[in-house]
């Protein structure tokens, strides 16, 4: 096992892994246990008690957290014709059809989110293999399959955040920075809660949420209260 560094050390003492914290504790923790020398973006995990095998208990959306992420997301546009103006007038960062599927092919990923009009799908199935491992494949249930791309567009821009359940059953998902002030942090978390709250699925039985921890880029997990919020 690699060693620790005296600054995680030093975080690592701060947090009672035994504890867990309030909401609003949580983030504060999370933020002054915070060790990156940049501006470390903010994480919730959850851990599920659902089977991701089973079709009805797969977890995958977006939502559009009130305080954006903090990041300014890059948007690629897959349309023709007039859908392809629509996503420049829009502030795509870039449209095409086949040209932009030959650079992805060859490498290219200059870009955090992709968009498809509906008639561009057979063409970006083609990329399946490509972006799919990266989580860039577009998908009618995170609303990057529409023909709406300008509202496609203007949700990423403002803040869109996607999630989706791993084989495990955990869902992570950025809340925004250190930077950002508490009070804003804790409205993005509890958006995100309240998503994952009515995405239970039937099915699932027992305890649904079993575990959350919100952390930082480098920082430890600090474990949040479910009964504090």
């Amino acid at each position: 096992m690699a060693k620790k560094s005296k600054k995680m050390q030093d975080a690592l003492k701060k947090v009672d892994a035994t504890k867990a914290y309030s909401l609003e504790e949580a983030v504060a923790l999370a933020k002054e246990t915070n060790i990156a020398k940049f501006d470390a973006t903010v994480e919730v995990a959850y851990r599920l008690n659902v089977d991701p095998k089973k079709a009805d208990q797969q977890i995958r959306g977006a939502v559009v957290l009130p305080n954006g992420t903090g990041k300014t997301q890059s948007v690629l546009v897959f349309a023709k014709g007039e859908k392809a103006k629509e996503a420049e007038a829009a502030g795509a960062d870039y449209v095409g059809e086949g040209d932009l599927a030959k650079k992805i092919l060859g490498g290219w990923f200059d870009f955090d989110v992709v968009v498809a009009t509906p008639d561009m799908m057979a063409e970006v199935g083609k990329l399946g293999r490509v972006l799919g491992p990266k989580g860039l494949m577009p998908n009618p249930k995170t609303g990057t399959v529409t023909m709406d791309v300008t509202k496609a567009i203007e949700e990423v821009k403002a803040g869109k955040v996607t999630y989706r359940v791993d084989k495990a059953g955990n869902v992570h998902v950025p809340i925004g920075k250190v930077s950002f002030e508490d009070a804003k942090l804790v409205e993005n978390f509890k958006t995100i809660h309240d998503v994952l709250v009515k995405a239970k699925p039937a099915a699932a039985k027992g305890q649904y949420m079993k575990n959350i921890t919100v952390t930082t880029t480098f920082g430890p997990g600090v474990h949040v209260d479910q009964n504090s919020f």
